[in-house]
């Protein structure tokens, strides 16, 4: 095979990243930066050269889909059905059951429906399926970190987590699940890793084989890797250094399911005598987009920020609307602008933070006859706890007005509980009241039986074929890896970039890195949104832009009027230009309702955010809206703790600002 082909088209990075000789070989590898290609073409490159042989590599990915195309790559490259390719989970049971096949073991049997199993064992009074599903989470969770039951309440303190159950209870239910799959010979995909894992380093005959089988490894998307798949990794490797791993630090997102991004942070330290390719150009996107999605990550760490390759486009977008309906209805109608003719509605995609937001999303393209799609299983219908919800509404007989109002009850007792998993799960059940609140409108006299049959109809209906030409709505985390020219991202509020439940440092930079992720989609045009109201139940409340709305809007006012711009003219387009506050929540008090000294404190208190703004060349309202001071200079709080509870003060602006705020007050009332 003449190798020389393919180093064509190949920028100085990428040459180096497949043509390296280097054992191990890490390849840091920014959004849009061709990682895919260079990985098939490292395999190809070295097969052709002789320095490997293609029947003895395997290469490891997260998805049987990310698998199948890698495979389908590299035949086009000339390697035919010689590579191996294939999930942690794949590659291992099938070692799995060739030992046993090979030693005459019968195999054990695979648990595939763990949250019925786990609903059995769970203590009286303890049970449902939502909390069955919460517990084998927190199961999953342990076991990718190599947790034991008897060390799960302790990892979960030192990790800063908070499971909606009690610890102590999933410590339990932790310990009867394993003694009870233990007693039934049942097996689960996590037990896969760690038997596969226990056999290569308990099994010398068994390690030589794999080892010899697979001489050569290569793993795609190594920043979600978790402790219990880089352990078996190193089952496999043994004591080779043939090991290429392919990632990117700024797109590590699944650190609350297990993945651990320090694995690939400290790669090189682990492995002495390995070489870092780092590919930061991109290919994807423009200019104007990547300096948001740059901006968006102010340490840019080991990856380095990515620079651009394709022509300029138009600066992305920032807007605001008055209540969340509005919002939806305001991208709706901003999809339907930018579908031109002979263009494809698959061309543009809807991004959101949770599953909840998707309803409303729904509702308002199928009034404007936009056809769109639901990636994944990100439908509202979809989620395990609004089913849960539908089944005990279909098996009650009782009023709709009845049933909505317990849905409300339900929705406030999650929000009540302030914890990682019901937050979401919040969020989707008031999605289901709203939706129920919109067909008691349309028929007053309506029952719950009419209200499922209704939601049966609305949420399927306009829904196209799997391949049909529509708009994608996806949440952030689906849309990893996915790309399109025109990207609408909406939502985002304090709350949910980032998300309510992150308040750990580590949480808050992966809602960071999660929003990058999001922006790194778009080819083309981005276009962002919020809004200032939201409704939950019979309660409108009062919302604020997103901290990180801060980096986007001061990059689009450099790119729209350049760097010593610090205020809007009136030819800015973006409404979110304007300090567009909306109606005040009545327990928010204005100027007027201050006494003397809170008055003289507003007054320190804007003449400060006014030198933050210039000093940030940023509009003023980005570092603090006006009702947020006005909050300030009424109850003069004390502590980063009180920080907190006043309106529009998040984690993110307590971490920048707290401290010096509190100063600021502490001198202006001394």
């Amino acid at each position: 095979m003449d190798a020389r082909h393919l180093l064509d088209g190949l920028n100085e990075s990428q040459h180096r990243a497949v043509t390296s000789p280097a054992q191990p070989l890490c390849v840091l590898a920014g959004a849009g930066s061709g990682k895919t290609r260079v990985l098939t073409r490292r395999i190809a490159w070295r097969a052709a050269t002789g320095e490997l042989d293609p029947r003895h590599v395997l290469a490891l990915t997260f998805t049987r889909k990310a698998a199948g195309e890698l495979t389908q790559r590299l035949r086009r490259l000339g390697l035919r059905d010689a590579v191996a390719a294939g999930t942690f989970h794949a590659v291992a049971f099938g070692q799995l059951r060739q030992r046993w096949a090979d030693r005459g073991i019968r195999p054990p049997e695979l648990l595939d429906r763990k949250v019925a199993f786990v609903a059995r064992l769970l203590p009286a009074g303890v049970g449902g399926g939502t909390t069955a599903l919460d517990v084998v989470g927190e199961i999953e969770w342990a076991k990718a970190r190599l947790v034991e039951p008897a060390g799960y309440v302790g990892a979960v303190r030192a990790a800063g987590r908070r499971p909606s159950v009690d610890p102590a209870v999933v410590a339990e239910a932790f310990d009867r699940y394993e003694q009870e799959k233990h007693r039934k010979r049942l097996v689960d995909f996590d037990d896969l890793l760690r038997l596969c894992r226990r056999d290569l380093l308990r099994d010398p005959e068994f390690a030589r084989a794999q080892r010899w089988r697979f001489r050569h490894l290569f793993v795609d998307e190594f920043q979600d890797v978790n402790p219990l798949q880089h352990a078996l990794l190193d089952a496999w490797c043994g004591e080779r250094a043939d090991l290429c791993v392919v990632g990117d630090p700024n797109q590590a997102i699944y650190g609350w399911n297990g993945a651990d991004p320090g694995l690939l942070d400290a790669f090189a330290d682990r492995h002495p005598g390995t070489e870092v390719v780092r590919l930061t150009d991109n290919y994807r996107s423009t200019p104007q987009i990547l300096a948001v999605a740059n901006a968006l990550l102010p340490s840019k760490g080991q990856a380095g920020a990515l620079r651009a390759h394709r022509p300029d486009g138009p600066v992305p977008l920032v807007r605001s609307f008055p209540h969340e309906r509005a919002e939806a209805a305001g991208i709706a109608r901003a999809v339907r602008d930018h579908h031109h003719p002979g263009a494809r509605w698959a061309s543009q995609a809807v991004l959101v933070r949770t599953n909840a937001q998707i309803a409303l999303l729904e509702e308002a393209f199928r009034a404007a006859r936009v056809p769109f799609r639901v990636r994944g299983n990100g439908a509202l219908l979809d989620q395990p706890d609004v089913k849960a919800r539908l089944r005990e509404l279909h098996q009650t007989a009782r009023e709709l007005a009845t049933a909505i109002a317990d849905l409300e009850v339900a929705a406030a007792e999650l929000r009540a509980a302030d914890d990682d998993a019901s937050a979401e799960r919040a969020g989707n059940v008031e999605a289901l009241v709203q939706l129920a609140r919109d067909y008691a409108a349309l028929d007053p006299a309506g029952s719950v039986e009419g209200f499922l049959a209704w939601l049966r109809t609305t949420t399927r209906a306009d829904q196209p074929d799997v391949v049909g030409d529509a708009v994608e709505i996806a949440t952030f985390h689906a849309a990893k890896g996915l790309e399109w020219p025109i990207v609408h991202i909406a939502g985002l509020e304090q709350g949910l970039v980032p998300i309510a439940h992150a308040r750990t440092p580590a949480a808050l930079a992966e809602e960071r890195r999660l929003l990058y992720v999001a922006v790194t989609r778009a080819e083309q045009q981005l276009l962002c949104s919020w809004a200032e109201h939201r409704t939950y139940g019979e309660r409108t409340v009062p919302r604020e832009a997103s901290p990180y709305l801060e980096a986007i809007t001061a990059t689009c006012e450099r790119l729209r009027h350049g760097p010593r711009r610090t205020r809007p003219t009136t030819r800015s387009p973006a409404p979110a230009a304007r300090d567009r506050s909306g109606p005040r929540s009545r327990t928010t008090p204005s100027r007027a309702d201050l006494d003397g000294p809170g008055a003289e404190l507003l007054d320190v208190l804007k003449a400060w955010r006014a030198a933050q703004a210039k000093a940030a060349a940023v509009p003023a309202y980005v570092i603090f809206h006006d009702r947020t001071l006005e909050a300030l200079a009424a109850t003069r709080p004390r502590t980063h703790a009180e920080l907190l509870a006043l309106p529009g003060i998040g984690p993110v602006k307590v971490s920048r600002w707290g401290d010096e705020l509190l100063e600021v007050m502490s001198r202006a009332t001394r």
